[in-house]
């Protein structure tokens, strides 16, 4: 059973503001920025999407910081812990009121619990991959652990993930990266027994988790990956992330520092950020909505989720199957 991830993270007590209330524009307003969106789109030669937990929603998965989010609940429930002394009993919160649940959580239409194995990629996830393999879109940096992208087929060359996935496992001395069916057992970049399968000549390394703690060092190769296409993009667009945890923070805003030819921020999320005064267009709508809208004006066709395209259910995974 795979870990919580939520719960598996070390005490960190700084996670930034949560709950602030969420937003949604008009419909007009939303339609009219995108179309702007669209056009930006259209005459940039490098777009680079940066994204956080807010993609990933729709599919039963939370955020962190939204209203629902896992720690808005966790300090919802801390709070109404150290206020429960002094109220009387009929003032106390039932353990029903306050549900704070991670890697398993309540899918809101259905309030069935979804795992990450049984999750299933969003219009997002799957615009994402469509736009990049059709070169519309040319890079996406994720914070996102929970491998949906893995699960729209998406090639290595468009995506790094900077945080980690739980359906990828790396060799400790090779570095290759091997895809999982199923979620890693552990969390935090422990090395497990598993030797290395690379195929050819074995390098006698061991399989570890990719997930990291709050105090672990980003991978270097996803963050060089990340750092040279935040410089080279024309167009940053920001896509359900409250943009509260650096270096991915910052990374949308590098474009903005060339002298020559400044790129373009562009932020979609339901809340507020710190940075929405640093951006040339901000919308407030479910980022699902909004790329729907989008991938009309651009006309691209996104598919439907396909399993056989899931690199997570492919045959020949858990038996050497090196992401590539």
């Amino acid at each position: 059973m795979s870990v919580n991830y939520s719960a598996g993270l070390s005490y960190y007590e700084d996670k930034g503001v949560c709950g602030l209330p969420e937003v949604v524009e008009n419909p007009e307003s939303i339609e009219e920025k995108i179309k702007t969106l669209a056009e930006w789109i259209k005459t940039s030669e490098c777009v680079v999407i940066h994204c956080g937990a807010g993609i990933s929603t729709s599919c039963g998965i939370p955020d962190f910081r939204g209203p629902k989010g896992v720690w808005t609940l966790e300090k919802a429930e801390e709070d109404a812990n150290k206020k429960s002394s002094k109220k009387t009993k009929k003032d106390f919160i039932k353990p029903d009121d306050v549900k704070v649940e991670s890697h398993e959580q309540s899918n809101e239409s259905t309030g069935q619990s979804i795992s990450f194995e049984d999750s299933k990629p969003s219009f997002t996830h799957r615009a994402l991959s469509q736009l990049a393999s059709s070169g519309v879109i040319h890079f996406i940096i994720s914070q996102n652990v929970d491998g949906l992208f893995l699960k729209t087929g998406i090639n290595r060359r468009f995506i790094c993930e900077l945080h980690g996935n739980f359906f990828l496992d790396e060799c400790n001395v090779c570095d290759n990266r091997f895809i999982r069916s199923t979620s890693s057992p552990t969390m935090g970049l422990k090395v497990s027994t598993r030797p290395c399968p690379r195929p050819g000549r074995p390098c006698r390394g061991y399989l570890r988790d990719t997930i990291l703690d709050w105090e672990d060092d980003l991978p270097i190769g996803e963050l060089e990956k990340a750092q040279k296409f935040a410089n080279k993009a024309d167009l940053s667009i920001c896509l359900g992330t409250s943009l509260q945890i650096v270096p991915a923070a910052n990374l949308p805003f590098v474009c903005k520092k060339r002298k020559s030819n400044p790129g373009k921020v562009v932020i979609i999320n339901l809340q507020p950020t710190k940075f929405d005064h640093r951006s040339d267009l901000v919308i407030h709508d479910y980022v699902d909505s909004a790329l729907q809208l989008l991938c009309k004006f651009l006309d691209v066709s996104v598919p439907e989720y396909d399993p056989s395209r899931d690199l997570t259910k492919k045959e020949d995974v858990d038996r050497n199957k090196v992401w590539k």
